[in-house]
């Protein structure tokens, strides 16, 4: 089997990608996810980001438009700081996982990858249906078979140099709709043809990972080479993650960073902190090993990056992994997190 993935800027090792995050956007648009502020709070989020609000907009992200809009000459010149520090910080590779839906830009990730030195891995698939457009909606099975395929093989529209390394992130909302069932088939599909890996984004809801994967296996799709986003969000008891990890895919905790008393996109969840998702990840460990684990931070507002008061890119690095070795993770097992397993999910 190859050792070689496709990045932007062509195949390289997977052996020379080296600290890896698995699940990252460095652009898109998020627009379609405000959520109305409470009233009293309108001031706060009804403009820019600064420090007078700062800590307001971290609690309610989603609230504020000006922080939703991931995108333009100003991300574009933070996201590239961002990522030049996170080189800095040890950093080799990002996986970028904006589908269809999302409105991509490949000429910021040619960009970035040239400038920065860090390898950009691009994700194809689609994006849940609540993005989309009447015509991806009516899509068939067969043409979203060769969308994806034609991506990850011949090169992407418009930029025929530049081929997917990954089929990332196949979203899905809860419950599947129809649409989104086709597209997590066709996925499938496309894996048998090619090998690739298929990261997932479940719904909110702890049974959609379970029934992402039913789907997804039924219609050829291998367990083995699958990722599930977002696991810190949506699978939360114990007993639920290691039977989730017992299924054989990958488990992916990729909100690090991510910690807020209201979360906005689902009021039922308790999120959880950064020292909570490292226990989740202990608890993988010493129930079904280190093989599967996976680490991001998915970061698609402007308030997560450095340059408007966020933690960025390198936080993983800077700031989880000192706490992962305090609490008696290996320097081992945290490389075989961020180096061996995504060369493994990505190559097999």
């Amino acid at each position: 089997m190859s050792s070689n993935v496709n990045t932007v800027l062509g195949k390289v090792s997977v052996h020379k990608l080296g600290r890896t995050l698995t699940h990252e956007h460095v652009t898109l648009s998020f627009d379609k996810f405000y959520s109305p502020p409470p009233r009293h709070l309108e001031p706060f989020l009804s403009g820019s980001i600064s420090l007078g609000n700062i800590g307001i907009v971290r609690q309610y992200p989603y609230s504020c438009k000006y922080n939703l809009e991931f995108r333009g000459p100003e991300v574009d010149e933070a996201v590239i700081e961002d990522l030049q520090f996170f080189k800095r910080c040890g950093g080799g590779t990002i996986i970028e996982n904006t589908t269809y839906g999302l409105n991509r830009n490949i000429p910021l990730m040619l960009r970035a990858s040239k400038e920065t030195g860090v390898n950009i891995i691009l994700g194809t698939g689609y994006y849940t249906s609540g993005v989309q457009g009447k015509s991806a909606l009516s899509k068939s099975s067969e043409e979203m078979y060769n969308y994806m395929k034609a991506e990850l093989v011949d090169g992407c529209l418009g930029f025929p140099d530049v081929k997917c390394g990954m089929i990332a992130e196949q979203a899905s909302s809860w419950p599947i709709d129809d649409f989104e069932k086709r597209a997590i088939q066709s996925a499938a599909k496309v894996q048998l043809e090619v090998n690739c890996a298929v990261s997932f984004h479940p719904g909110r809801d702890p049974e959609a990972p379970f029934e992402i994967l039913r789907i997804f296996q039924e219609a050829g799709g291998k367990a083995s080479r699958s990722v599930m986003s977002h696991l810190d969000r949506t699978l939360m008891t114990e007993e639920s993650l290691l039977e989730y990890a017992a299924l054989g895919g990958f488990c992916q905790f990729d909100l690090f960073g991510t910690e807020c008393s209201l979360y906005q996109l689902n009021l039922s969840v308790d999120m959880r902190s950064d020292a909570q998702r490292i226990d989740q990840i202990i608890s993988l460990i010493n129930n079904s090993g280190d093989d599967k684990i996976l680490v991001s931070h998915d970061i698609h507002t402007k308030h997560r990056l450095i340059k408007f008061g966020g933690h960025g890119f390198s936080h993983l690095l800077n700031n989880v992994v000192p706490k992962m070795l305090v609490k008696g993770i290996s320097q081992r097992q945290i490389d075989k997190i961020f180096m061996d397993n995504p060369a493994t999910m990505l190559c097999g």
